[in-house]
């Protein structure tokens, strides 16, 4: 029993020391310990700015020509010169030679029918003639055999005969019409302002009445068809258009390493919605698309694909801030006067493709995180680049 005491008394000794220490420590007065902020993070800001914004729409669609025409020849015959602008892409003006076809057929025809004029021309002098003697042989049988209320008849006065001779007339002056026609068919000139597309004829092919010749199309305006959806569509003024007015309209496309711009109309709306897409189109106008007239550089060829920017409605005074600068959709992040970001909800009018409409939740002249930072935290500090 003596010896289990020996053993035991060492160890609770020890314990009750621990505990003591313990105690003790517990009891002593703690330094106050503030964990140290992060280092501010280095951001990209931007000041709100309040200012009037007139909405844009963007689309986009292929250059086409306002008139393209099938050149056909109207008369049979063998084509005999061709203008030098006679080719694909060659430019021509209103009324320029562009085909000749064989005429030698076509001037025998009018001396024919110039002839044949004459001669009708003669027969009706032949009876207006014959018509006067006739009535003064009646004249004078009326003398001899008078009665009372006596006329000649229609056929005494040989009116038959000259109704008979100035339809004849009549047929050969419409057939010398029509041979001067064709005459001058043979000769075919430019419509328009344009240029060839295509030629489909050349010098010495035989050509019928229909054949076709060249398509062509005019250079006086370029068209654009440009597709609105439903949302975008509110924000064009489309009453204008109706009353006759246009909305200013920004081309732009990228040829080889250059970008170039054109400025145009929008003209008119189609007016109905694709069943399918629920988008309608809107026709855009370019002058002189060519550039035939001084002062312009770069044509707006046929067939260029171009992204358009049309100009829409105002929308007030409204904040614009670039798109990526917003988080979760409508969260901005401003920078107080002390250097710290906390998370504002902003109200949204629109957005395009590159910005944010704001109406509400932003103060003008606050300052906002441009670019958005990693895990951002409320309070924390934060420093400007540049």
């Amino acid at each position: 029993m003596k010896k289990t005491l020996k053993i035991v008394l060492p160890f609770v000794f020890v314990i009750g020391a621990t505990v003591l220490s313990i105690n003790m420590f517990s009891a002593a007065p703690r330094p106050n310990f503030t964990p140290p902020e992060p280092p501010a993070v280095v951001v990209s800001v931007n000041e709100a700015i309040q200012a009037p914004v007139t909405f844009m729409v963007d689309s986009q669609g292929t250059v086409s020509a306002r008139t393209r025409t099938t050149l056909v020849s109207e008369v049979s015959g063998q084509i005999i010169e061709v203008s030098p602008a006679f080719v694909s892409g060659g430019f021509f003006r209103k009324g320029d030679i562009l085909v000749k076809i064989d005429p030698r057929n076509y001037q025998t025809a009018l001396k024919r029918a110039q002839a044949d004029v004459a001669r009708a021309q003669t027969q009706v002098a032949t009876e207006s003639a014959l018509a006067g003697y006739a009535y003064e042989d009646w004249k004078r049988l009326r003398e001899l055999n008078a009665k009372p209320g006596d006329t000649p008849s229609d056929l005494t006065l040989r009116k038959p005969q000259m109704q008979e001779a100035l339809a004849g007339l009549a047929s050969q002056e419409a057939s010398l019409e029509k041979a001067q026609e064709d005459l001058a068919r043979t000769v075919i000139r430019a419509p328009y302002d344009g240029m060839v597309r295509e030629k489909v004829a050349d010098v010495g092919q035989y050509v019928n009445a229909g054949t076709q010749m060249a398509k062509t199309f005019a250079v006086d305006l370029a068209e654009i068809r440009l597709p609105i959806t439903q949302s975008d569509l509110r924000y064009l003024d489309l009453p204008r258009l109706r009353d006759g007015g246009t909305l200013p309209v920004t081309l732009t496309s990228q040829i080889g390493k250059d970008t170039y711009t054109w400025e145009g109309q929008v003209v008119r709306s189609e007016g109905v919605f694709d069943e399918a897409t629920r988008i309608m189109y809107v026709v855009a106008q370019v002058d002189d698309p060519y550039a035939l007239v001084a002062g312009k550089t770069e044509p707006l060829r046929v067939g260029t694909f171009v992204t358009a920017q049309i100009e829409g409605v105002p929308g007030g005074d409204l904040i614009a801030v670039p798109r990526h600068a917003l988080s979760r959709g409508t969260t901005l992040w401003v920078v107080d006067e002390e250097s710290r970001i906390y998370p504002h909800d902003v109200q949204i009018v629109r957005t395009d493709e590159a910005f944010a409409y704001l109406s509400g939740g932003v103060d003008p002249g606050a300052r906002y995180v441009s670019i958005p930072i990693d895990q951002p935290l409320p309070g924390q500090k934060v420093k400007f680049d540049g």
